[in-house]
Formats: structure tokens, sequence, C-alpha cells
């Protein structure tokens, strides 16, 4: 059963290491489009000057070559020593797919594809023994993710789906509330309730923000 697994690790010891210590404020992201020899990253914060120099001096890059740049951000080819710990590689080593990658304040935070769970303890075990400590952020199978992920109820997601089949979310609206109150079979105070729980649900899972940080959270003066 194909998997998902958000991993968590320092960066230090693996490729971009002696970058994040040169450079403490590089943020920097996989690109998943671009082919190349090496590896395709976003590199952003310091100065597009600073970057050339903390790539050339490190010891973990063979090679680098600036492929293109956006809004304060560049796109460099990066190809690793043999030596250096190359945890994309360690991925694929393993039967996985990085499907996105992102580093910032010297953290790595990967969310990996594999076909089997097993693969994940492999994965883990193969960096730990590469002295890197990796930590399991998130594991799901797709085949059993649900709403329960999002923080809604059985009933809440019935809502909402038959909300959206039956138009309420359009503009202009193609059913009214005491329309769809009447095809679910329930009253129209309850259904204006259970949406409402339901917009708090997705909004506190999908921003991650605490459900004691939604009470306190102070209300717009306009």
């Amino acid at each position: 059963m194909t998997s998902i697994a958000d991993i968590e690790f320092s960066a230090e010891g693996t490729g971009l290491g002696e970058l994040f210590e040169a450079v403490p404020t590089l943020t920097c992201e996989m690109e998943c489009v671009i082919a190349s020899n090496g590896h395709s990253l976003w590199l952003s914060g310091p100065s597009q000057e600073m970057i050339d120099d903390a790539l050339a001096t490190s010891s973990a890059v063979d090679a680098y070559s600036l492929i293109d740049s956006d809004d304060g951000r560049w796109l460099y080819d990066i190809e690793f020593d043999p030596e250096t710990v190359d945890v994309f590689e360690t991925v694929i080593d393993e039967g996985g797919t990085v499907l996105s990658a992102s580093a910032s304040n010297g953290t790595w935070l990967l969310s990996v594809r594999v076909l089997e769970r097993d693969h994940v303890s492999s994965l883990y075990d193969r960096l730990v023994d590469n002295d890197v400590s990796p930590t399991i952020v998130r594991l799901y199978d797709l085949e059993s993710e649900s709403h329960s992920q999002c923080g809604l109820t059985s009933r809440q997601y019935e809502t909402l789906v038959a909300a959206i089949d039956h138009g309420y979310f359009e503009i202009p609206r193609e059913v009214s509330m005491q329309e769809l109150s009447e095809e679910l079979d329930i009253s129209h105070q309850a259904l204006s309730e259970r949406l409402r729980r339901a917009y708090r649900a997705l909004v506190t899972s999908e921003l991650n923000v605490a459900e004691d940080e939604v009470a306190t959270a102070p209300m717009p003066s306009d």
C-alpha cells in the first residue's frame, strides 16, 4: 500500500550542511520539474553573491551552476561530493520518491512517497546510519487518508460534500440553505451549526492553528 512520510531532520552533515552554516538565513526548495545531472534547488534568503561564495567554498559541493532566477531566489544545479550524505539519493535507493523538499533555519522537511510502509523504516535506519537524526512528522497510507485527518466528523464531511454537489458554494448559489437542509432532512439551524463547525475544523487543520488559539484570537476591528 502506497504511503506518504513527512520527515524532518537537521541539514548538518548533509550536502547543504556547510551552506546553512555559512549563510544561516538561507532557505532552500527542491525543483521538481527541471531535469539535471545533480539536484535542482531554489536558494534564497541571502544575496546571490553570498550564496555563490558559500557554494564555492563548500567541500560537499563538487559542481554547481545557475539555471534560473525569480524574484530574489536562484535556481542552481548542484552536484554533491560522492562521500557526502545525499538524502535525496538515499530516498531513491530505498525505493522512495521525494515529492517535495524544503529547508530553512538549517532544518529539512521532506515529503516522501513509498510503496510499502516497511520502506519508511528502512529509510529511517539508513539516515540514522549516516548520522542523520530524522523525525517522522507524519505517516499515512494514501488509501486510508480520510476526512477525519482534516478534523471533520463523518456528518460534517457528508454535509460539505452535499453542499458542493448541490451548488451551495457556487456564485450565485444554486441551492438555498433551507433547500439544502430539506435535502439532508435536518433543520435549518442544525445545518447552519454543522457547516460552521466544519468550516472551523477545516481552517484550524489547514492553518495548523490550535483550538485554544482560535478561541483567544482577537476579532478584527473593521
